[in-house]
């Protein structure tokens, strides 16, 4: 009976958080919705500036994640496969983006621009600052690390007897790499690219401190919802919020749809 007892008290408490989380994130977002008219919503969605954030937002995340993934597949490989000395420091070093503020992090990045390297970049080769290509970089910046945590536990999960028999059998590194390797961490890979991309959406602070708030220049969907945040049209600021709600729950609604569950890594 003592027993029976506790397994029902350990129920009530773990359901009773998991209530409690839904409960307060729901009431969260939903009075976001409710407190939108649907006609300020429709008129937000066809507003030309809106269109325009919509668009920058969906193409930079994109190419910022495209070039995280060539990165972040390596890198994550190596850090979960290759020992080498200095391999801690190094797994470690590569969560800073994680861990602190994007604001700083962007303001790193800016500093960068003013050193003399980063001067030879932006005067002979590509400008950053205060351009488009500064939102992909920063965007960038942010998601590597996620990528990376996310398919270094895909590797992490995987032992290596495939890969041995694939060299065995003649393949070599590259070969068993790309033959056996990636289809068997195809579903890590999925979720490391949807979960990169759906972060490179809503990223805001490493991204305004890098490139600024210019309308219709570098207006992605978070500096929309700051940039009428700061004029006070409070309804539009809350229409685009609904929209950036949407694009990230479709996201996770597509990832369990392919994956199967939220984060897979096996």
């Amino acid at each position: 009976m003592p027993q029976k007892i506790a397994e029902n008290t350990f129920n009530i408490v773990i359901l009773g958080s998991l209530a409690l989380l839904v409960i307060f994130l729901g009431g969260v977002f939903l009075s976001a919705v409710l407190f939108t008219d649907v006609r300020v919503l429709l008129s937000a969605l066809q507003a030309q500036d809106t269109i325009f954030a919509i668009k920058l937002t969906l193409i930079t995340a994109t190419l910022a994640t495209l070039l995280a993934l060539i990165l972040a597949v390596p890198a994550s490989y190596a850090l979960s496969k290759v020992e080498f000395y200095g391999k801690s420091l190094v797994d470690t070093f590569l969560d800073i983006p994680i861990v602190i503020s994007p604001v700083a992090l962007g303001a790193a990045l800016l500093i960068f621009f003013n050193t003399p390297l980063g001067r030879f970049i932006e005067t002979y080769g590509i400008r950053f600052v205060f351009e488009v290509p500064g939102i992909v970089l920063a965007q960038f910046a942010i998601i590597t690390a996620l990528a990376i945590r996310l398919m270094k536990a895909t590797f992490d999960s995987m032992g290596t007897r495939y890969e041995i028999v694939a060299r065995t059998l003649g393949c070599n590194k590259w070969q068993a790499f790309f033959k056996v390797t990636l289809p068997l961490a195809k579903n890590g890979l999925l979720a490391a690219s949807i979960m990169a991309w759906a972060r490179a959406v809503g990223e805001f602070g490493a991204t305004i401190t890098l490139v600024g708030a210019t309308k219709m220049k570098t207006e992605t969907l978070p500096i929309a919802i700051y940039l009428n945040l700061a004029t006070a049209d409070i309804e539009k600021a809350m229409a685009i919020i609904i929209i950036l709600i949407g694009l990230s729950l479709s996201t996770l609604i597509f990832l369990r749809k392919i994956t199967g569950r939220g984060y897979p890594i096996d």
